[in-house]
């Protein structure tokens, strides 16, 4: 084994690695949100917890990303910690599955169809339908599921270069030398954690055992610490997520960490005494890459059932070990975390900076639309991907302030705090429906770009009408909830119906055009779904101003609220109608 063999073998390392994070990472775009609503669902049924929790690995294809999710849900206050516990069990059995994929590395056969399910044999035709679908993708859902093809062709050709590396390594005296002095189980389970630990992988880990499997200097002996020692190790993701976080936080990489250590004691003394006791010949017998993958699975699924039972108790140890203090002499800190819980014993300081932090969401809604309204008159791919990146943003500001709020509002609040905490509770949805929006107007540009689709003169010079009303609301709402002006959330409800207004009429001259053959079908589709987002963003502006006016008045009768200033025969509705009006009209029908 020269230099060159090292190299290989390290950029395999490198290869599989690489493509886990690819699969990983594409996985986990499919899955999108769904995951979070989910684990909020079920987490405190421990069965549907346990089944979640090994769903959701399979899906990420990583238990630690799992693992460091549920530690970011427990410190948004999402999740208590104990509900936690029986995901985290479940995660343990979902992260065998990429063990049982790599084995068939090991299949022999000259049977054609049998020989397809090598992994360096169906791994090029991944790769190729990954790279043609993410070329070719006009969505983000295609791109990701390519990515997830690519992602696992790289990994597998990983493990195939890592194979073909260790092959030789049998004729080295100094490997097995080596491997003889893995033979004490305790120093095979530290080597397991331990380099688990640095790649921070237990499927990574499992794979590189598989891999030296195929040099036949690996034995049941062997291979059996070093799996248990695995689990160990693929708990440091977690722990190196838990700084600085919150002691519940905390306590959820505990728990995984307690949870693995223990099963491995219940699973390595009965194989210990079994060894010295009954001494087995299968002990000292190779194992193969299939067999690795069994007991994997094995010691996983008995670790989880025995403590299924004792999750309660896992709980108690996580308490003990992490210790709830009334007084902290050095704060936690956490820079993700925008609304720290220890304002909520002063109340009027958790308001002051919830208001803060509502507000940007506000300002990031609004240039979310602004910026993705930009896109149908010139398309920028940067301009597209900052717009998603900010639609993900508003969700985070949703969630933390969805949480705080409802915390902040069981506390001793003053009148006009109180109005405060209520305003923001009936607006933050209709903020980050306005991110949704955004994005879905994305959607129809890259359309219009990716198709080279040109809309009339007179189409285009009518939405260019309804653009600027729809800028102008927005503008409207944004300020009067940024500066809580009661007289501007007035001036809202009267745009909103020019609006509408105008996108009726809109409609009604593209089926003119339709008729005289001046349009296209498709391009009928392509407008209906414009012209449907711009109108649900205008709805949800007015939701929020009416809002803003209704919690000053500490009542929540929209409807009733929305009819009474319409049915008014004079007035500032009908005077700022007018005036909305004749300065956002058409142009004569040509």
């Amino acid at each position: 084994m020269d230099i060159f063999s090292i190299i290989t073998l390290v950029g395999g390392l490198a290869f599989f690695l690489y493509g886990m994070t690819i699969m990983s990472s594409g996985l986990e775009k499919i899955a999108g949100g769904k995951m979070e609503h989910l684990l909020r669902k079920v987490a405190s049924n421990k069965l549907l917890s346990l089944v979640l929790g090994a769903g959701i690995t399979i899906a990420i294809q990583s238990s630690s990303a799992l693992t460091v999710m549920l530690v970011g849900l427990v410190n948004s206050g999402i999740l208590s910690f104990g509900q936690t516990i029986g995901v985290l069990m479940g995660s343990n059995i979902g992260t065998t599955l990429t063990a049982w994929i790599l084995s068939l590395a090991g299949l022999e056969s000259s049977n054609l169809f049998l020989n397809l399910l090598k992994p360096k044999n169906f791994a090029p035709i991944f790769a190729l339908a990954g790279v043609i679908m993410i070329m070719s993708g006009k969505t983000q859902k295609r791109k990701s599921i390519g990515n997830i093809a690519v992602g696992f062709a790289v990994l597998m050709y990983g493990m195939t270069l890592m194979s073909d590396t260790m092959a030789p390594l049998a004729d080295i005296p100094e490997f097995s030398g080596l491997m003889t002095a893995f033979k004490n189980p305790i120093l095979a389970l530290l080597f397991g954690a331990v380099f688990t630990g640095i790649i921070q992988s237990s499927a990574a880990s499992v794979g590189i055992l598989q891999a030296l499997s195929l040099t036949g200097e690996i034995t049941y002996g062997i291979a059996v610490p070093i799996i248990m020692g695995q689990n160990i190790g693929t708990c440091v993701t977690a722990l190196i997520s838990s700084i600085g976080v919150s002691k519940n936080a905390k306590k959820v990489s505990v728990v995984h960490l307690s949870f693995n250590i223990i099963g491995t004691m219940v699973c390595l003394i009965p194989f210990l005494l079994v060894e010295a006791i009954a001494a087995p010949a299968f002990i000292d017998q190779p194992i193969n890459a299939l067999m690795i993958a069994v007991c994997h699975s094995i010691f996983n699924v008995i670790t989880t059932f025995v403590l299924l039972p004792f999750t309660k108790q896992l709980e108690k140890l996580a308490n003990f070990i992490i210790r709830d203090k009334e007084n902290v002499s050095q704060p936690e800190t956490n820079e993700t975390v925008l609304l720290d819980d220890r304002l909520l014993t002063m109340p009027a300081f958790a308001v002051a900076k919830a208001i803060s932090v509502s507000n940007e969401m506000a300002m990031a809604a609004q240039k979310s639309v602004c910026d993705a309204t930009g896109l149908f008159t010139v398309w920028n791919e940067k301009t597209a991907a900052d717009v998603d990146k900010m639609e993900d943003d508003i969700d985070h500001y949703e969630d933390i302030l969805g949480t705080y709020l409802v915390k902040l509002s069981h506390t001793e609040l003053s009148d006009a705090d109180h109005r405060q905490v209520a305003r923001m509770l009936h607006t933050i949805n209709d903020l980050e429906r306005l991110g949704d929006h955004a994005k879905n107007l994305i959607g129809v540009a890259e359309e219009i770009h990716n198709k080279g689709i040109t809309f009339s003169p007179q189409a285009v010079a009518e939405l260019k009408t309804l653009t600027e009303a729809l800028h102008e609301i927005l503008s409207l709402t944004v300020r009067s909830f940024v500066t809580k002006d009661l007289a501007l959330a007035a001036t809202v409800e009267p745009l909103e119906q020019v609006i509408d207004n105008l996108i009726t009429e809109i409609k009604g001259r593209h089926i003119l055009r339709l008729q005289h053959g001046n349009c296209t079908i498709e391009l009928g589709f392509i407008l209906t779904d414009l012209l449907t987002n711009y109108e649900r963003i205008s709805d949800h502006c007015s939701n929020i101003a009416v809002a803003i006016i209704e919690a000053e008045h500490d009542t929540y009768e929209a409807h009733t609220y929305l009819h009474n200033i319409k049915a008014e025969e004079s007035g500032g509705y009908h005077d700022q109608f007018e005036s909305y009006r004749k300065q956002f009209a058409l142009e004569p029908k040509s």
